[in-house]
């Protein structure tokens, strides 16, 4: 598996891809909602942890799960996310919050802390199809 983040230019920005299908396929719906707990457990005691408005374990768990809503319809699966939530539009959704480069590689290594125990279970190319989105995904983000 490569986790190799692609460098962040403002004046290029990588197309991004949907993961492989076969992604959710494998993992399953309640495999990315574990994998978005264990990330946002990571951003929990991360060094951007103050971005986030939730106030306990409790509401970072809650927004967690709300993340799974959207990478389980990002990754082919039901549309949760704007069925619960309205559309993604995720940089107008993250305008408040400063988003930098740096912090960039800090939300990237808590998900490669995540994705790691799906090393085993999850075909390399499928997981690589989603490392591959998210690190795409993360410099869409970058706001500040």
């Amino acid at each position: 598996m490569n986790y190799t983040i692609l460098p962040q230019n403002a004046d290029y920005m990588p197309s991004v891809e949907r993961p492989n299908d076969a992604f959710l396929a494998q993992v399953k719906e309640q495999g990315i909602r574990d994998l978005l707990s264990r990330f946002y457990l990571c951003l929990d005691k991360s060094a951007i942890r103050n971005i986030f408005p939730a106030s306990d374990a409790k509401e970072m768990e809650e927004a967690a799960q709300i993340s799974a809503d959207f990478f389980i319809q990002i990754c082919g699966g039901p549309a949760y996310f704007n069925q619960r939530h309205g559309m993604p539009k995720m940089r107008q959704r993250h305008a408040p919050f400063s988003i930098t480069a740096e912090g960039r590689l800090h939300w990237l290594i808590c998900f490669e802390d995540a994705l790691k125990p799906l090393e085993t279970s999850v075909k390399e190319e499928d997981l690589q199809s989603f490392w591959n989105y998210i690190n795409v995904f993360s410099i869409m983000m970058i706001n500040r």
